[in-house]
């Protein structure tokens, strides 16, 4: 049964190291992240499971003690997704942000695996992949690592595209509210032509929580850079 989730964005910028010299434009998500895991080390899981999206080479599970680094955005760090042996494939940058973060909070709280997860992935799929993490323990925890649009200002990475602000207002006010219904009601078609890289994962954690009753609190929401990023918390 699922008891607590987080929903952290997952660009590599979070990771200082990369960032370089516009670190403290991240320093509030960070601080958010923090608090967002920390609620999960306090739900006590019997297993952490790190979701997010990924290329087809990255995708499907990834076992406890899985390798990513940060070498293809320039820096030689290497990240591991708890303690254990390397795997034969990499981390995919999404789970290797998910694996900073784990590290960065020094996370001991159960054993972790990742699920690297499509972004075409139907919805119908995501509630049923997240019905069996959910079922897969007695006390399961879930950092979902998912970004909005990309389409957010003239100079995103994806250009200004004006129905972005209101799919990340709307996903925002989803999440941080943890409403089962409204995760699922966001558009998929939409969220492709807008860039977005978390539907899929966001809609796994709501397949995940549909009997848990969880309660959400968002702990941060904003555009820097011109990508919606958010942090959410549920227990």
């Amino acid at each position: 049964m699922l008891v607590a989730a987080a929903v952290c964005p997952c660009p590599p910028l979070l990771v200082p190291e990369v960032a370089s010299g516009a670190a403290p434009e991240m320093d509030d998500a960070r601080a958010a992240c923090y608090d967002a895991v920390g609620v999960l080390a306090a739900a006590r899981p019997d297993r952490l499971y790190v979701l997010g999206p990924a290329e087809q080479s990255g995708r499907g599970p990834h076992p406890q003690g899985s390798r990513g680094s940060f070498r293809g955005f320039g820096v030689d760090l290497e990240v591991s997704l708890g303690k254990g042996d390397p795997a034969r494939r990499e981390l995919p940058p999404s789970l290797a942000v998910g694996a900073w973060l784990l590290e960065r909070t020094d996370w001991t709280g159960a054993p972790v695996e990742g699920l690297g997860v499509g972004e075409p992935l139907a919805r119908e799929r995501c509630a049923s992949v997240g019905k069996e993490l959910a079922s897969s323990a007695d006390r399961v925890a879930l950092l979902v690592m998912g970004d909005g649009s990309n389409c957010r200002t003239l100079k995103a990475p994806g250009y200004f595209d004006d129905r972005a602000a209101a799919f990340d207002a709307e996903a925002a006010r989803a999440l941080g509210s943890a409403d089962i219904p409204a995760v699922f009601a966001l558009d998929a078609e939409l969220a492709y032509e807008l860039n977005v890289a978390g539907r899929s994962s966001w809609q796994t954690l709501a397949g995940a929580a549909e009997d848990a009753g969880l309660a959400g609190r968002l702990l941060y929401d904003d555009a820097p850079y011109g990508v919606g990023y958010l942090v959410a918390s549920w227990s």
